[in-house]
């Protein structure tokens, strides 16, 4: 089983790569963003939790996202693989995710980060906010917070993969079929 971490800050292309990658692959996907966004519609206790730091583009606590990963692992090891998209978020979420990985004996394979500049990111997540209405994707302001936040508290978390030679930064700009083949390429080798 290869568990692949899908890294980058919001608007990077992580949804539609994943999407891409599952097709191909046969891996299953979790997007914590999705299934938080699912409990707060739902108004399940845990999405009404977390619907307050989501509206102001801040980050879910680790405990409540690790506590959704724990779960998900143990309902999913009978895989290809799975792809982590938008997660781990902290570092403490990575060294929880870690032993978590560890204990299920599937261990983090890789981190593939896509970069994007963040006028970028800016213009994609607002082109997203008129499509799809979420609120979070309709403000400069809150957007640029949010890349904010991703860089102080996020972008570190690939430090905790470098040193174990898990990390590889992708282009995330440019043609998706392209993006996709460089994803693609770092895959490979690590499924023979």
């Amino acid at each position: 089983m290869l568990n692949i971490i899908l890294f980058g800050p919001p608007g990077a292309g992580k949804g539609t790569q994943a999407a891409r990658l599952i097709e191909k692959y046969g891996f299953n996907h979790i997007s914590t963003g999705e299934v938080i966004r699912e409990e707060i519609r739902k108004g399940s206790p845990m999405g009404l939790s977390v619907k307050e730091y989501i509206d102001k583009g801040h980050l879910a606590p680790d405990e409540l996202v690790i506590g959704i990963i724990a779960d998900y692992v143990g309902k999913h090891k009978d895989c290809a693989g799975n792809i982590f998209d938008g997660f781990p978020r902290t570092t403490p979420q990575a060294e929880a995710f870690d032993e978590i990985m560890e204990r299920h004996g599937t261990p983090v394979g890789v981190m593939l980060s896509l970069e994007v500049p963040d006028d970028e990111l800016v213009k994609r997540l607002l082109n997203r906010g008129k499509d799809s209405g979420r609120a979070d994707d309709l403000s400069e302001e809150i957007i640029r917070n949010r890349i904010d936040v991703y860089k102080a508290q996020t972008a570190v978390v690939a430090e905790h993969y470098k040193p174990q030679g898990k990390f590889r930064s992708v282009c995330g700009v440019g043609d998706p079929d392209a993006i996709f083949a460089a994803l693609c390429a770092e895959i490979d080798p690590l499924l023979k």
